[in-house]
């Protein structure tokens, strides 16, 4: 039987654009919640407006609708889709990976396989974009299925956070140590550990020592690796991202492929305007 092969992610992944954009990737959205309404992640709201409006009212955010991931299912299987391949953000930060499991696991007359990231933001999304140039190379399902269960440690994702407000607030704040010496310009730099939890890799005094931090944790993963991926995120603070891209392929000039994309605006909420997150897959 021929195999055709659908891939299946949150918005929370924040999946490059290019490949969302490419037959066969479907994107079921998060949920952000205001006093006034919800809306869905990246179609109803963009991470511009969420950013405007932190100063009036911080959103909260909640899991895909069990309607959408339903009737995404079902277009899945109408377009003659044989199997579904789902990633998802991190189970120990959200509860999507389960509301998905649970709704595949009705649909018997598919093949599906559930794969948890253990990560957030363009750390799943670069997963993800690696497992979409693996089906579009025609690997069959279960080769897919075990590449897949094995790059949660193959990856890491960073991110430079000016303030933990925003993650406090939201519930998220994981194993982060909350950090009171604000006035000391203190900059966490987060990830996320095995069990897919935020915890804080390093602090640094002041921004730009915080990016520059953040890039050697991703430089000292790489190793003497000459196969990765790279991916870079970014909310209103493109210009320093920019300069962390040039930075990292200065230090990482392998990289078979670039992404390069802001982070989604369920992540907005919980990270704030000036985060940069950076990741890495590395193939070895």
């Amino acid at each position: 039987m021929t195999e055709k092969i659908a891939l299946l992610v949150d918005s929370g992944m924040d999946t490059p654009t290019e490949i969302t954009q490419l037959d066969g990737v479907f994107v079921v959205p998060l949920s952000v919640n205001y006093s006034n309404g919800s809306f869905l992640d990246n179609i109803d709201i963009t991470a511009d407006e969420i950013y405007a409006r932190l100063d009036e009212e911080i959103p909260s955010t909640s899991l895909p609708s069990l309607e959408i991931i339903e009737d995404t299912i079902n277009q899945i299987k109408k377009e003659g889709y044989t199997h579904i391949l789902t990633v998802t953000i991190s189970s120990g930060l959200s509860g999507t990976h389960n509301a998905l499991r649970l709704l595949l696991d009705d649909h018997n007359d598919i093949h599906t396989h559930i794969i948890d990231t253990k990560s957030i933001g363009i750390g799943g999304g670069i997963q993800a974009a690696y497992l979409k140039e693996l089906i579009d190379k025609q690997y069959s399902f279960d080769s897919l299925v075990e590449i897949g269960e094995l790059l949660p440690k193959k990856g890491r994702v960073y991110f430079s956070i000016p303030t933990l407000e925003y993650l406090k607030k939201g519930g998220r704040i994981g194993l982060v140590t909350s950090i009171i010496g604000t006035a000391l310009n203190l900059n966490p730099v987060i990830s996320c550990n095995n069990e897919g939890i935020y915890y804080t890799v390093t602090k640094a005094r002041g921004r730009k020592k915080s990016l520059q931090k953040m890039i050697d944790q991703l430089v000292e993963f790489a190793g003497e690796s000459k196969d990765y991926r790279i991916g870079i995120a970014y909310g209103t603070c493109i210009e320093e991202a920019e300069t962390v891209k040039k930075n990292i392929l200065e230090k990482l000039p392998f990289a078979s492929n670039v992404y390069f994309d802001d982070v989604s605006p369920v992540l907005g909420v919980h990270t704030g305007p000036d985060v940069v997150g950076v990741t890495i897959l590395d193939l070895n």
